[in-house]
């Protein structure tokens, strides 16, 4: 998998045309995943102006600092060109000037920070402001064979982590004690950053997302470990496990982790084209609530993944957009009981022409170590 596979040289053009047919003159994007996206260029995010000007028509400009400039050259976007501004001048004149005739409506990127958002104002102020994920969202929903490729490296590598646990997860060891090993295995796996680690132990666990805490971890307690970090490629890994600490099991969390582990499976199993999003939801928090258990799923079933930790599609109650090919998000139920304890389990599934693959390939069974 080449990075110019992963930002092929037309989608600047596929957004130009997106942004036309939604009648917006340009797209505004500041530091985040949609600029990645359509660049290749992680930006930086500060108080220093960096925009990819998008106009419908016309040559696309990447607004940046100058100091930043050589990073901005390095990215493997192609397609634009690059402008810079220099400490104490105004960048928001070669904004208004990288936009061809009047403009009437632009998207800006959906995080951009409400002090560029009122600056903007000032500098197209007659312009309608909109969110760039309407134009967006339909081109990043489907990942392409190389997102795909993308997204299961980094599963392979926070699966690696996970199957590293017994050398942390030990009783007596604090959570932050063996979040700290965790946050190094997973830079150590491939990963360029870490985005997140859970290990919630005990009635920690019924909280889904506790963190870490100093508390020592006790014998045969449940522990939910849930990881995630960003590779080189910008694209992220998401796993949860749930295991017990140097003992037997509580009775009654074995017999509900039974029932989970069963409605995860089935709910990976229903992944196809077509099927909605609320459907797998429900299959999933069906067989929870069957268990007797549905008051203790506190949250959806799932959430997309690809250059952002959580994007759409989401997999929960009243989503009813069909399931597509290409289309790549967790499938992740959980029972949490206050003050006791918890578990989860989850997996990214990628949908396929004709069911679903999981880019996690861990045991699901529960784990003593």
């Amino acid at each position: 998998m080449g990075i110019e596979e992963l930002y092929p040289a037309g989608r600047l053009t596929a957004a130009q045309r997106a942004t036309a047919a939604a009648g917006l003159d340009a797209l505004l994007l500041t530091p985040g995943s949609d600029l990645r996206y359509l660049t290749g260029y992680d930006a930086r995010e500060g108080e220093r102006l960096t925009c990819l000007v998008l106009p419908a028509e016309g040559e696309p400009t990447l607004v940046v600092p100058v100091l930043e400039r050589p990073d901005a050259e390095a990215a493997p976007g192609t397609g634009y060109r690059i402008v810079d501004h220099a400490d104490g001048t105004d960048p928001w004149p070669l904004v208004r000037a990288a936009l061809p005739g009047p403009v009437r409506a632009v998207g800006l990127a959906d995080r951009m920070w409400a002090q560029q958002v009122l600056a903007l104002r000032d500098a197209l102020p007659g312009a309608a402001q909109r969110l760039a994920s309407d134009v967006l969202r339909e081109m990043r929903i489907r990942k392409s064979p190389a997102e795909v490729a993308a997204l299961a490296e980094a599963g392979a590598a926070i699966d690696a982590v996970h199957l590293r646990m017994g050398e942390w997860l030990r009783p007596g060891r604090t959570e932050r004690e063996v979040a700290a090993d965790l946050a190094a295995a997973i830079r150590a796996a491939g990963h360029a950053a870490v985005d997140f680690v859970i290990v919630a132990a005990g009635p920690n666990g019924a909280s889904p997302h506790h963190g870490t805490s100093d508390r020592p971890i006790g014998v045969g307690e449940p522990v939910v470990v849930d990881i995630g970090g960003t590779m080189p490629s910008g694209y992220r890994s998401d796993c949860t496990r749930t295991y017990v600490a140097g003992g037997p099991a509580p009775v009654e969390f074995v017999d509900y982790y039974a029932v989970l582990r069963e409605a995860q499976r089935a709910a990976v199993a229903a992944v196809a084209p077509g099927v909605t999003a609320e459907a797998l939801d429900a299959v999933a928090r069906d067989v929870i609530s069957a268990g007797g258990f549905g008051d203790a799923f506190l949250h959806r079933t799932g959430h997309g993944i690809g250059l952002d930790g959580h994007e759409e599609p989401y997999v929960v109650t009243g989503n009813p957009r069909p399931i597509e090919a290409g289309m790549a998000f967790s499938v992740e139920p959980g029972i949490y009981l206050a003050g006791r304890h918890g578990a989860r389990i989850e997996d990214i599934v990628v949908c396929t022409t004709d069911g679903g693959q999981r880019l996690n390939t861990t045991p699901t069974e529960l784990i003593a170590l």
